[in-house]
């Protein structure tokens, strides 16, 4: 018998390009592989530490307030329940659906950060005009700016990393400067920190010009130093430059500004390396203020120990890095941005509150996530996580192998 070569001839472009798409999956062979398990277990554990830990340092408050004393943790079980929800929603839904939402959402978080500032529904605490109040209701819309920021830059840079795009600038550029102005006037310095640094992490991911982002970077720090230098007392408020001033030398003023971060160093002290037992620790007594909030670090480093610090300073570590692997397993650049921007903006406030706690970096007022109490926190921070596993159940099934007759 002759031979027969059944085999599609090259040559012929034709026969080809049949081959070529006889290769490729059809548009519906695509299939959703079980969310990221390592990374819900990494948020299940930092969610179940986060009650524990409320629990234990918003009790004595909770009793000087007359309530009961797990009223902190019981809102913040509330919350969680509303973020679970949350969470396994934006897990179903497909997250290309996100571009359209982008635009009206980060509009609607400008509507409530201009109700905060502008309107008497805004409540002032601590010396911050960041919450709003709506009935029994009681939200912070800046920790929204987070995800609206991720989503806007995540469309922005879809294609490609060009910033002097008008259609750009106007569509997505604008209304992110909108909201750094009025976070800014809350104000909350952090928040605009945060919000930077996750934009500059998004952009060197789409291999945006290290070059330009260098020199634009050193000329604006040239530029706030000579200006920070002649006008410093001018342009930022008072306590911050008190925070910047007690941060360099906590001592100058031990019963005032300084009592916090003092506070905190002496319960991270106590705790030594096996802590002093869970609900045990002195500091949330009466002399660490914000210990169910900024400072909870500082309570868990009391009672549970540097074992405690570590365990929980290696939960966001996995975090981060199984961040970091769906992000470069995931089929599209969208889903690449919005995974990069997620996972770093949720390290970086961790990286933050815990530097906070331990004196590294002056004290502002960002909570460790899924751990501080405050239900706008956990909500926006587990909608977060819900969008980073959608990311992760995308796969393209495996090409079968192509049977060859002769």
């Amino acid at each position: 018998m002759p031979y027969r070569n059944n085999r599609p001839q090259r040559n012929n472009r034709n026969n080809y390009n049949n081959y070529d798409n006889q290769s490729l999956p059809p548009a519906n062979d695509i299939v959703l592989s079980p969310p990221d398990t390592t990374l819900m277990v990494v948020v299940a554990f930092l969610v179940v530490i986060g009650l524990m830990a409320t629990f234990s340092a918003g009790a004595p408050k909770a009793m000087d307030l007359g309530q009961n004393p797990a009223s902190f943790a019981l809102k913040q079980f509330a919350y969680l329940v509303v973020g679970f929800f949350g969470l396994k929603y934006f897990m179903q839904l497909d997250y290309k659906k996100l571009k359209d939402w982008a635009v009206p959402f980060a509009w609607f978080v400008i509507i409530m950060l201009a109700l905060v500032d502008f309107t008497p529904l805004g409540v002032i605490v601590n010396g911050a005009k960041r919450w709003i109040m709506l009935g029994p209701i009681q939200f912070q819309p800046s920790e929204m700016t987070k995800l609206a920021v991720i989503l806007l830059l995540g469309s922005a840079f879809n294609r490609d990393s060009n910033l002097f795009d008008s259609v750009k600038w106007a569509r997505y550029f604008v209304p992110i400067l909108i909201m750094v102005f009025l976070v800014l006037k809350q104000p909350n310095l952090s928040m605009v920190v945060l919000l930077f640094l996750t934009t500059c992490v998004m952009y060197f991911s789409v291999a945006g010009s290290i070059k330009y982002m260098v020199g634009a970077g050193l000329a604006v720090i040239a530029s706030v130093g000579a200006t920070f230098m002649m006008f410093g007392h001018k342009l930022l408020h008072g306590y911050q430059m008190q925070r910047i001033q007690i941060w360099l030398n906590p001592n100058s003023d031990p019963y005032g500004a300084g009592y916090n971060i003092i506070q905190s160093l002496l319960a991270f002290a106590a705790g030594g390396f096996w802590g002093v037992g869970y609900g045990n620790s002195k500091q949330k007594l009466a002399w660490l203020p914000e210990g169910h909030t900024d400072f909870i670090f500082a309570v868990i480093a009391e009672e549970l120990g540097f074992l405690g610090c570590f365990l929980i300073i290696g939960l966001f570590w996995t975090f981060i890095h199984r961040g970091i692997i769906i992000a470069s397993r995931a089929n599209d650049m969208y889903g690449k941005l919005l995974a990069v921007g997620i996972t770093l903006s949720i390290g970086l406030q961790a990286f933050i509150n815990m530097s906070v706690s331990s004196s590294l970096i002056p004290a502002t007022g960002v909570p460790l996530p899924f751990i501080s109490y405050g239900g706008t926190s956990l909500v926006v921070s587990l909608c977060m996580v819900g969008i980073l596993l959608n990311i992760s159940k995308k796969r393209i099934k495996r090409i079968k192998n192509y049977e060859r007759n002769y």
